[in-house]
């Protein structure tokens, strides 16, 4: 999602590259081929690492507790090839040199992912200015939101790791002192399980969601709208020319953005004629999930689905949240070289981001994104990958 401005965080690329970068230093222990010691480094004074963790079955997930970053998904295709179905960088110099190579990749997003209209907020009367990183609007939090953060990191098992941060009032805007974590599970049957919570110590607003960039092709050199996705949505929220929701809930009915009945996202990518597609140069938008209702999300119920007739690599996708943000990777195309020395076209990918409606906040009527003290947030999305 997304534009992301360039915007130097003062970590100091010549510094990163010192700190521990180099790939000769260590074998490759990782299924993937990433060495973690690529991801050994100090940022903000805290300690960056590559955690991998597995299942029975084989499958594998790299992340890094830079970002909270889903690095690589090694899962079988359908003649048993492992293969990498996310996109990312194969070092932390790249994640976190904002200049050079900005990016979502993979992230753990917070405070607020997505989009607040002019960086504008109300809690308990008073107006808070958050950052207006976006076309005048705050993104993901800001442009030193969590995703540029170094998260704690506990891996109990082989099969789970838990990150948590602690954001003080006041950070990039926003009030109250937040403890959140971020708990990633390698199921049995392949599923990738994600749980976010937090607490407040002061009423404030939270949104947090998994900024996965998917490609289940195999081959990340070319374009990915091949892939033939689902939505089980009735409805969306159209947004205008700077991203922003407009407050409209929309039918899908006779449009574009109808993915009720599961069809290649090239069939109507390029519909130039829908407004919407147009304001995007593709898919960037929230869905409302059918799987919502009565202020209570099913993460029993497939939400979402994404398959490549390529490779057979089938992924379903589960969530308690009322929104799903599907992103095509409109912003790709930069001519960056990333994971595999590869450079990602346009339409490369599809983000399935789980999340309250974007500028919820001051959207009154939609699912509420406000938290208070005593009170826990709870925040489930899962990948579950097979073959059909």
């Amino acid at each position: 999602m997304k534009n992301l401005k360039k915007t130097c965080l003062g970590f100091g690329f010549a510094a990163l590259l010192l700190a521990g970068c180099s790939t000769s230093q260590k074998e490759l222990t990782t299924l993937s081929g990433l060495n973690p010691t690529a991801f050994d480094s100090v940022i903000n004074g805290k300690k960056t690492s590559l955690f991998t963790i597995k299942n029975n079955n084989g499958m594998e997930v790299c992340i890094t507790n830079f970002g909270g970053r889903v690095v690589s998904i090694m899962v079988p295709d359908k003649n048993g090839n492992m293969t990498d179905v996310v996109l990312g960088y194969d070092n932390i110099a790249q994640y976190a040199d904002t200049v050079n190579s900005p990016s979502d990749y993979g992230s753990s997003v917070g405070r607020y992912a997505n989009r607040i209209n002019k960086g504008k907020i109300t809690v308990e009367g008073k107006e808070y200015q958050l950052p207006q990183n976006n076309f005048g609007h705050c993104l993901h939090g800001g442009n030193s939101g969590w995703m540029y953060q170094v998260y704690d990191a506990e891996q109990p098992n082989d099969s789970t790791l838990k990150l948590t941060i602690v954001s003080p009032d006041g950070d990039n805007g926003f009030p109250g002192t937040i403890n959140a974590t971020t708990t990633y599970t390698l199921l049995s049957d392949n599923t990738l399980d994600i749980v976010f919570e937090a607490t407040t110590d002061k009423e404030t607003v939270i949104n947090m969601t998994n900024h996965s960039y998917f490609n289940l092709n195999g081959d990340p050199s070319r374009e990915g709208t091949d892939m033939v996705l689902y939505v089980n949505a009735d409805n969306f929220t159209p947004a205008d020319e700077t991203y922003m929701t407009t407050g409209e809930i929309a039918t899908v009915e006779n449009t574009p953005m109808d993915f009720r009945k599961p069809h290649a996202i090239s069939e109507t990518i390029n519909d130039t004629t829908f407004q919407q597609i147009k304001n995007a140069t593709g898919y960037d938008h929230n869905w409302c999930l059918n799987t919502y209702k009565d202020g209570k999300g099913d993460d029993t119920q497939v939400c979402a689905s994404l398959y490549s007739p390529s490779t057979g690599i089938f992924l379903e996708m589960f969530t308690n949240e009322p929104g799903v943000q599907v992103y095509t990777g409109n912003f790709q195309g930069t001519g960056i070289t990333c994971k595999n020395n590869t450079k990602y076209p346009k339409h490369v990918s599809v983000c399935l981001e789980s999340q309250k409606y974007p500028d919820s906040p001051n959207k009154k009527d939609w699912p509420s994104p406000y938290l208070k003290p005593g009170e826990k947030y709870y925040s489930h999305v899962a990948y579950k990958f097979s073959i059909k």
